[in-house]
């Protein structure tokens, strides 16, 4: 499974993007827009440095957060799953706002994304388990008094406010650069949903890019409904994830023109055609390109490459979501 055509795509179901996060994310300390940089004829929204964070997840966290404290004031402790980008955000907002963290990991975590976390002053709960095992922890840990999920999966409440954070990314996106298609990065969606809200809107495709190994979207779509796939481990650690999040499918159900799966040596090439481009970006924000590159030239991807009607004057915007947050360089060359 290469990549899939959504049978369902239908832009005009999808829900109007929401603009209530981008003031308040203007008004916290350090706000700049992340730039968008050439590479060729592709622009590059390059989220390695966001709000002090290597990562764009602190526009959800940051909102999230927000929000959670307005419906309860009394509030003393976030809690959240991660694979670890978004651990880091929620840690990193609960700081700012004096409250106390607890995030759960997989085992599979890299223990630099575990360091990062405890950095911001979180506790850090590594599970013996899997990601999605992390959240069923975390959501248990959200009853107890005073507690609030912030979460970027699930049904509704947290996870809604989270996509409507990411907006943030493609109002400032859509000032920067044209473009008549999107690819981003997939995951449990959250991003990707607000990809796809924001193409609806403006007229523009997305394509979702997974792991080979962790394709849930891509066989959500096919299935016309939510669909586990087992996930065995990719270097993408932030698209390691076995679901699509309920608060995330029916807009990606609506809204994604497609998906396309990369492996992790074509993830680890791409970024090295970012590094030689001067960007620094990890293997989750590099996804895109390998998607893109794949898009272009592989024979199984002429379909969804004819659908999002992708050619040689096709503006083209990447969403690279991080810099380099596994603590290391870009991936040496195979036989190297």
């Amino acid at each position: 499974m290469r990549a899939v055509v959504n049978p369902a795509f239908d832009p005009s179901a999808v829900p109007a993007p929401s603009g209530r996060a981008a003031a308040f994310h203007r008004g916290l300390p350090g706000y700049a827009p992340t730039p968008v940089h050439r590479l060729g004829a592709v622009a590059v929204k390059d989220e390695s440095h966001r709000l002090g964070l290597p990562a764009f997840k602190i526009l959800g966290a940051s909102w999230a957060t927000e929000l959670a404290l307005r419906e309860a004031p009394g509030t003393h402790t976030l809690v959240t799953a991660s694979a670890g980008n978004h651990g880091r955000a929620v840690a990193h907002a609960a700081a700012l706002r004096g409250l106390a963290c607890r995030v759960y990991l997989p085992a599979r975590s890299l223990a630099a994304r575990r360091e990062a976390i405890a950095g911001e002053g979180a506790e850090v709960v590594v599970v013996d388990g899997t990601y999605e095992e992390a959240v069923a922890l975390a959501e248990r840990a959200a009853a107890e008094p005073g507690v609030a999920l912030i979460a970027d999966v699930g049904a509704g409440g947290p996870a809604e406010w989270v996509i409507d954070g990411y907006q943030t990314l493609f109002a400032e996106a859509a000032g920067q650069a044209a473009c008549d298609l999107i690819l981003v990065p997939v995951g449990v969606g959250s991003l990707a949903a607000a990809a796809a809200r924001h193409g609806a809107q403006a007229g523009v495709p997305v394509v979702g890019v997974e792991p080979a190994t962790a394709a849930c979207l891509s066989a959500s779509l096919l299935h016309g409904a939510p669909t586990p796939v087992p996930t065995p481990g990719t270097t993408m650690a932030g698209l390691d994830c076995a679901e699509v999040s309920p608060a995330a499918w029916p807009t990606l159900r609506r809204g994604i023109a497609g998906a396309v799966t990369v492996t992790d040596e074509e993830a680890g090439a791409a970024m090295r055609e970012l590094a030689s481009a001067g960007l620094a970006i990890g293997e989750s924000g590099a996804a895109p390109l390998a998607g893109l590159r794949a898009l272009e030239d592989d024979p199984r991807c002429a379909q969804l490459r004819d659908h999002v009607r992708l050619g040689p004057e096709t503006r083209v915007l990447l969403i690279a979501t991080e810099g380099l947050t596994g603590g290391g360089g870009p991936p040496p060359r195979a036989g190297s």
